[in-house]
């Protein structure tokens, strides 16, 4: 593979990483949303095996075909079995069919937007230091991880359905991980096995967590649940 190939394919993969990212703060219905992190999981795996080859490092290659098979196949397979577990219960409750929709976050999309285009700028501003110590293909993309966590994050404290509020740690966590391929050139094989355990096994407890307040409680919105507890 030519350098300039490298670097082309490489910004495709961090384009559609961050544009994924920027996508889950667009959409409301939620299985579009872990559709869309799905493609994000190939965008990650994508820029995992593009390190590897362009470096000869086959076991980076292996970590990123584990990362796909993870995050853009077996993770939102069990979040969209959560909400299929969801949907058969509408006949139970008259808003069932919206446990399927993020109707009321707490920041608009319009605003949930506008503060994605800032959090991305503000990435760009941090990592440019960083960026310039090794203006490499990879550290020049290193800003888009960093965006992904802080999208992440916004996320995750702006949703108000359990399961988006799941996206939102996955999210942040794919941030995380494409930050740590992009400023070290991937991390060691164990490390990523035992930190994608840790979040197959927090998925798996949210979804039993999911499944059980909305039979508890009908409903999985979180402000709702903090008003039972009022």
């Amino acid at each position: 593979m030519s350098e300039g190939t490298y670097t082309q394919l490489l910004d495709l993969a961090c384009g559609v990483f961050l544009l994924a990212a920027v996508i889950v703060l667009w959409r409301r219905e939620l299985t579009a949303i872990v559709r869309v992190f799905a493609l994000q999981g190939i965008a990650l795996a994508a820029v995992a095996v593009l390190l590897g080859a362009h470096e000869r490092r086959w076991d980076l290659v292996a970590v990123g075909v584990g990362i796909g098979a993870l995050r853009a196949g077996l993770l939102p397979y069990l979040m969209l079995r959560a909400l299929a577990a969801l949907t058969t219960e509408r006949r139970r409750y008259d808003d069932g069919g919206a446990e399927t929709r993020e109707t009321q976050p707490l920041v608009n999309v319009a605003a949930s937007l506008l503060t994605a285009s800032l959090l991305t700028l503000l990435a760009y501003v941090v990592a440019r230091p960083l960026v310039e110590l090794d203006p490499t293909p990879a550290t020049r993309a290193l800003p888009v991880g960093l965006a992904v966590v802080l999208i992440g994050f916004f996320v995750l404290v702006t949703r108000r359905r359990a399961l988006a509020q799941v996206v939102g740690f996955l999210l942040l966590d794919n941030g995380i991980t494409a930050t740590a391929f992009l400023a070290t050139s991937g991390v060691p094989l164990i490390v990523e096995l035992g930190v994608s355990f840790d979040v197959l096994l927090a998925v798996l407890v949210l979804q039993i967590l999911t499944t059980r307040m909305r039979a508890a409680f009908g409903t999985t919105d979180i402000d709702d649940l903090r008003e039972l507890h009022d």
